[in-house]
């Protein structure tokens, strides 16, 4: 059922968001400072590609680096980005056969406004292992 929904979502919109998420990427890989940001948008618009069977999880590890980093993405790329998940999201809702494929558009916009300090793990890993 996961490849199923995955090919249809990338038909759908997947690739459109994967298409924003890497020219946010290649814009914030123009300067040094912006490369960890450029590289955060690389790996969730591959996440955005083919969602189903991955989730997020909150990295233990992060510190207060990543939360001033969060700020200066939701100022520079995130909210662009969230913007395209509501506006794909809601255009999917409209019909009931859309409404499977919302519902992870609206689960990735925490992700797209704050994407450091989470990772993107399978979500038949074991929780002990997250």
């Amino acid at each position: 059922m996961k490849t199923i929904l995955n090919i249809i979502w990338l038909v759908l919109c997947g690739l459109w968001m994967c298409l924003g998420y890497f020219v946010a990427g290649l814009v914030l890989c123009i300067t040094i400072i912006g490369i960890p940001f450029g590289i955060a948008a690389f790996r969730i618009g591959v996440y955005a590609l083919w969602p189903f069977g991955y989730t997020t999880v909150e990295r233990r590890d992060s510190g207060a680096g990543s939360l001033v980093g969060n700020v200066l993405w939701l100022v520079l790329a995130g909210w662009w980005l969230a913007l395209g998940h509501i506006v794909t999201g809601v255009a999917l809702a409209i019909t009931i056969i859309g409404i499977p494929l919302a519902i992870p558009n609206f689960k990735l916009i925490p992700l797209s406004l704050m994407p450091l300090g989470r990772e993107i793990v399978p979500s038949d890993q074991p929780f002990a292992l997250r």
